[in-house]
């Protein structure tokens, strides 16, 4: 890429980037070992590491939909992965406001690249939906091995080399997580005149576990399960675009003005026989994807802002997805002063930034809420009360109660 223009905007760029089935325990900061993670953990150490960080829900499309209006997706119908039925009613509502639909209101340029996920009818692409620019996929999963004119291994409706940009079907070579950094790269450099906000949601490291030399390679001999091996290689691609984009920001001059918020969409796949089922580790915490327990919601979580938020800084108080909105859109200036009052009666996010800066104390909100079918789950304080039993035994079913100051691994249920 040539050398950056100066940019002209004082109001600071938002970069969300997502990650996909990220196993908690999966990344050095978190107590992985088994490949480097050196620059997510650079990313954490760089600004606020939310240890107590939530999702509202343990997989792909209502988490997506919680955090990208800052309302549990309950609320309005989106309680589980948009799969069969009319695809003009399967999906984010259309009376629903996105990120997008904020940022482009206040003058951003704004951007989606990567997995979409939230519906597939015309009206619900990324361009209805208040971006300006889409380059990625619509469905839940995709290949990440592309090639023209070549037949991907992987074999799922709608996920084999479907990459979009704008409404256009692309025909690509490459693999995925390296044409969305790149594309990310590019929407950064292109964007110069007015602040950005950028959504890149990588499909990395949600199957297919597609192993590339370049990465396969580095995955030590010593880990021997191919389908952990497919994993790790896929962690290590997402490692490096990481390292890519934060060197960009830092070179160009834009780290100062950009805020970013890096997370998953829950945890990892840790259940066969997932179609999704990819070896996720969630160490210390029990469960993964699809379940309420802990290692199904809690993911990795970290706001970085240099020079206006605090480094290596740690946070303990629980938070979610469903700040990343209100966040955002404060230090933007992307909620009207107009629309304030109706922000305040229906976004259910908090903004994070006094909490995390310490100009405010204690918890940021007294509970937090979860629901997918008969699962259903609060948190309030450190008390975890959750019914899981879609994934137990008849036997075990009902409501069980854990202190998670003391047991974070919801072994010893106290609802007696």
């Amino acid at each position: 890429y040539p050398a950056p223009k100066a940019q002209t905007s004082t109001r600071p760029n938002v970069l969300v980037i997502l990650a996909d089935d990220l196993g908690y325990g999966d990344i050095g900061v978190h107590g992985g070992k088994e490949v480097p993670t050196p620059n997510i953990d650079a990313l954490a150490a760089s600004g606020v590491r939310c240890t107590n960080a939530y999702v509202t829900a343990p997989m792909c499309g209502p988490s997506r939909a919680g955090f990208m209006t800052g309302r549990y997706q309950t609320r309005f119908g989106f309680e589980h992965n948009p799969r069969m039925g009319d695809e003009n009613t399967l999906g984010l509502p259309l009376d629903q406001r996105t990120l997008g639909d904020h940022f482009h209101d206040a003058g951003y340029a704004t951007g989606i690249v990567g997995k979409w996920h939230l519906g597939f009818s015309p009206q619900r692409w990324p361009l209805e939906r208040g971006f300006d620019e889409f380059f990625g996929f619509l469905v839940a999963m995709h290949n990440f091995v592309l090639a023209k004119g070549a037949e991907s291994k992987f074999e799922a409706a709608y996920s084999r080399n479907m990459i979009y940009r704008g409404r256009e079907l692309q025909k690509l070579n490459g693999f995925t997580t390296d044409l969305f950094t790149d594309e990310a790269l590019s929407f950064m450099e292109r964007h110069t005149e007015k602040p950005w906000f950028l959504y890149l949601a990588y499909n990395a490291v949600h199957t297919p576990l597609e192993v590339i030399a370049k990465y396969g390679d580095r995955v030590p001999a010593s880990v021997t399960d191919p389908e952990r091996r497919g994993y790790l290689s896929l962690l290590i691609g997402l490692d490096d675009s990481i390292g890519r984009l934060t060197t960009h920001l830092r070179e160009s001059g834009l780290d100062q003005n950009t805020l970013i918020f890096f997370f998953s969409d829950n945890g990892g796949a840790t259940k066969k026989p997932f179609l999704s089922y990819n070896t996720g580790n969630n160490a210390p915490l029990r469960g993964g994807k699809g379940q309420l327990l802990e290692g199904g919601i809690r993911v990795p979580f970290f706001v970085s802002w240099p020079g206006k938020l605090p480094a290596g800084k740690v946070y303990e108080h629980p938070v979610s997805a469903l700040d990343v909105l209100p966040t955002a859109a404060n230090v933007a200036g992307a909620l009207a002063p107009e629309d304030s009052a109706k922000a305040e009666a229906t976004l259910e996010g908090v903004n994070l930034l006094p909490y995390l800066r310490a100009e405010k104390t204690g918890a940021p909100r007294d509970a937090l809420y979860w629901r997918l079918g008969p699962q259903k789950a609060v948190r309030k304080g450190h008390w975890k009360l959750v019914d899981w039993r879609e994934f137990t035994t008849k036997s075990q079913s009902g409501w069980q109660l854990y202190d998670l100051s003391k047991d974070i691994h919801e072994e010893h249920d106290l609802s007696a």
